[in-house]
């Protein structure tokens, strides 16, 4: 079966993570059900473009959001181009495919200010998960991994004498980040905590930890990041994300090589790296209309 052969090429040779593998698999099969139901076709291999635009007309129909339907889309013209691969067929029929328009949203970072009250003035609980929630917000701004990578991030990853974790980032790449000096008396403290309290037969090996000693989960991990910059932030989006991003725009706010912070975020390319250049450039303009002498005052 084609659709079983394309999710172990995405997960054994691309190392996709299993949240995307599922999702792709999801999404070749959402339209393997559709060629079914409308066209009584079984084998998805062979189908044209125009089955293939009328299952966006399908889509559009259901009020599915465009960027939604330009992602299941990308999972089809993937497992297409698996076909090729394996030269089941000859041409890709979603080759020449225009993806639809997407109204870009931009996120907003939060302010230095709003990052400095979130690690200074807000109060963490004198326990175990107060010091875990700190580091977690703390470490978060300071390297600006992902929350899955915070997540599956290993004691033995961590070098406080060298400053430095390595993250086991997309595809399994690994990447070395340093830690900034405000980061370290966090670690220090949470690691001492957690061997006082946590059990020491679960997942011992990983950094952050339930009180149980089962490691954390990443919707709890949303939470803590959403609920502590809800006391300093009227933002609408408060998520580890958003951290993410401040990390990359306050760093080019600093004049950071565009570079450099593609090599500390894990990207494989520059593209991905350039989103977080908006507000750098808009905090660029407001610099120069206060300091050029022909600003308008």
């Amino acid at each position: 079966m084609s659709i079983s052969s394309f999710v172990s090429y995405l997960s054994l040779e691309k190392k996709y993570s299993s949240h995307t593998v599922n999702a792709y698999e999801k999404d070749v099969v959402s339209f393997a059900i559709f060629c079914k139901e409308e066209y009584g076709e079984e084998n998805i291999d062979n189908v044209d473009y125009s089955v293939l635009r009328g299952w966006v007309i399908n889509l559009v129909s259901k009020k599915i959001s465009n960027k939604s339907i330009n992602r299941k889309i990308a999972s089809l013209k993937a497992y297409y181009g698996f076909l090729q691969k394996i030269r089941k067929i000859e041409y890709n029929p979603l080759a020449k495919h225009k993806a639809l328009k997407v109204s870009k949203k931009i996120e907003v970072p939060f302010s230095l200010d709003e990052m400095a009250e979130c690690l200074n003035d807000v109060q963490y609980l004198d326990t175990f998960e107060g010091a875990r929630d700190k580091l977690i917000v703390g470490l978060l701004y300071a390297t600006g991994i992902r929350r899955i990578e915070l997540v599956n991030l290993k004691l033995v990853d961590v070098d406080l004498f060298k400053k430095t974790i390595k993250v086991l980032g997309k595809r399994d790449k690994e990447r070395i980040v340093p830690l900034k000096q405000f980061v370290l008396p966090l670690f220090d403290l949470y690691l001492r905590r957690r061997n006082e309290l946590v059990a020491r037969d679960k997942d011992k090996e990983y950094v952050f930890l339930l009180k149980s000693g089962n490691k954390v989960y990443e919707t709890l991990v949303y939470r803590i990041v959403n609920g502590y910059f809800s006391k300093v932030s009227s933002k609408q989006k408060k998520s580890p994300h958003i951290i993410r991003h401040t990390f990359a725009t306050h760093l080019l706010n600093e004049g950071a090589d565009l570079n450099s912070v593609k090599e500390l975020l894990g990207h494989s390319s520059l593209a991905s790296t350039q989103v977080y250049t908006h507000n750098s450039i808009a905090e660029l303009k407001k610099t120069h209309m206060a300091a050029h002498p022909r600003s308008k005052k």
